[in-house]
Formats: C-alpha cells, structure tokens, sequence
C-alpha cells in the first residue's frame, strides 16, 4: 500500500511539474527524477564480503560451489576458477564426462585442464552464476582458486589494511518483481 502511495505521490509530481513549467526539457528531466527515485527503491543493497589475508599472506575462504562448501584461495593471476578433481567430484561435478584439452600453467607446472560452467558459485553474500571453470586431473592441484572469472563479474574488489573485499552489484528486490509482474 505505501509503495501505491508513493508512485501516485511521483506522478502527481510529474504532472505537476508538466503542468508548472510546461518545457519539455524540465518535464523530461523531471520525470526522469521520478524514473531513478523509483528505480533505486527497488534496489536491494549490494552485498558485499571481507576475508581476513591469512599468516601466509593468502586470502583464503570457503565458497559454495552449487550449494557444496568448498575451500578456496583467491588467485588473481588465475584467469579462470580453478577447481580440483577432488572438489568437483565433491560437489558432483560429471568428472567422468570431463576433456581435459586446456593446457594450463600452475605454480606447480605444466598440466591439462577440462573446461566447464559451475551454476552457481556463492562467497557468503556475493553470489554469481553460469562460472566458466576449469578443473584439474586428480593430484595435480592442492586448493581451489576463485580467479578472475568470478572476480570480473563483481561490481569492485580490493585489498584494504589486510582484508580483501568483494562487492557484487545491487539486486532488484523480489517484492519489486513481482509489483512489476502485477502490474502488467
């Protein structure tokens, strides 16, 4: 009810201000304003995550991976999310299906990678979806990396004071969808 009151109370602004000033620049830019206020409304806050760099100077962390808890170490000069055999077959992964074809380059060596999307990778709040990944052959890697190709898709990351912080974009409410959705 609050939300009704408030849209009639934007467009009664509107044509207030239609009727006032009768310029098409500051209509439009008047109900432009009307736009953004009710945009933003419908916007839940971005959320956002600090790990804590650890005694070895990582920033370690547990995500999950399509819903499975999985240990990681945030590697960004890793293109990609790195998972181990291990981990993939953990969180159920068709490993037996898997081609290893994309030659990778570890810390440890040279090895071969099977490429593949993870639905969902989540770090506590933060929460992306359709991951490219790569995963490794059994042995060939100790940790998971959550690489760039979770870290691009945030909104901004840095490292401040020892603590890494993630922050991923502002979602549309679902109270918002769905007075969308009745609307229509």
């Amino acid at each position: 009810m609050i939300r009704i009151m408030l849209v009639l109370a934007m467009l009664a602004a509107t044509a207030g201000a239609v009727v006032a000033y009768g310029d098409p620049n500051q209509i439009a830019r008047a109900s432009n304003s009307v736009t953004k206020m009710l945009w933003q409304q419908s916007l839940k806050p971005a959320p956002a995550v600090e790990i804590a760099r650890g005694k070895a100077g990582e920033f370690a962390l547990h995500a999950k991976i399509n819903g499975v808890k999985a240990p990681m170490v945030i590697d960004t000069g890793a293109t990609s999310v790195v998972l181990t055999w291990e981990t993939a077959k953990a969180i159920g992964l068709p490993i037996e299906m898997l081609e290893y074809n994309v030659e990778l380059e570890t810390a440890g060596g040279h090895t071969k990678a099977a490429r593949l999307t993870l639905d969902r990778l989540a770090v506590g709040g933060v929460v992306e979806k359709s991951i490219p990944a790569l995963v490794v052959p059994r042995g060939q890697l100790k940790t998971n990396l959550l690489g760039m190709s979770f870290l691009d898709r945030l909104e901004s990351w840095g490292v401040q004071a020892d603590k890494l912080k993630l922050h991923g974009y502002p979602e549309v409410a679902a109270s918002s969808k769905r007075d969308r959705r009745a609307a229509k």
